[in-house]
């Protein structure tokens, strides 16, 4: 049976950071469910497409409309294997929402997999699951996490930090670092095989 892998998201969410590992991860073989607080499967949150281009700070743009495929009132936490949490505008209104906190301290208190990317550690702060980790965001994010007890992970735009079961990444560009590690910790292999008369 396929490992569950629960997507807390909203609207606003970065674009790339719901799209990107939504997809990645059912190609690794999982199911996975996004969900967001008072949607329902088949609604859809707005995306935000956040970016580097030499400013200060990212650059914002409208991005795409991303399906949800479960229903937010539906969810119970312990039928999941795994919590990811994309980044984006979204972390800064979910980490608001008491039902949202429980459901990541339910993944905190029984040591499942966490992902979390660029913003999305501001939710695992609001729920107090960064005391005594090392965690890495965006930037913008460390003093949060530094005044919630846990240690900022300044590392490479394009780098990930696993900590035990919690797997977090400064932004977009780590993805491919953060799904391997990520994967990792769900104990997921990818093999590659070589499959006789194959064409491309």
């Amino acid at each position: 049976m396929a490992k569950k892998v629960l997507m807390l998201v909203g609207d606003f969410v970065e674009d790339y950071e719901v799209m990107v590992p939504f997809q990645a991860l059912q190609i690794a073989g999982l199911q996975v469910d996004a969900v967001c607080p008072d949607k329902k499967a088949g609604d859809s949150v707005r995306t935000a497409i956040h970016d580097f281009e030499g400013d200060q700070t990212y650059t914002e743009k409208r991005g795409h409309n991303f399906s949800l495929n479960a229903t937010f009132a539906d969810v119970k936490a312990e039928d999941y294997d795994a919590l990811l949490i994309p980044g984006g505008r979204a972390p800064e209104y979910l980490r608001l929402n008491p039902r949202v906190l429980s459901i990541v301290r339910h993944f905190n208190d029984a040591a499942k997999p966490i992902a979390a990317v660029c913003h999305g550690p501001q939710v695992l702060v609001a729920a107090g699951a960064v005391k005594g980790r090392k965690i890495s965001a965006y930037p913008a994010v460390g003093p949060e996490i530094s005044a919630a007890g846990g240690e900022y992970a300044n590392i490479k735009i394009d780098d990930a930090m696993t900590d035990r079961n919690m797997v977090t990444a400064p932004a977009w560009p780590a993805h491919v670092a953060w799904l391997k590690q990520f994967l990792a910790v769900l104990g997921v292999r990818i093999v590659q095989e070589e499959v006789a008369g194959a064409r491309l």
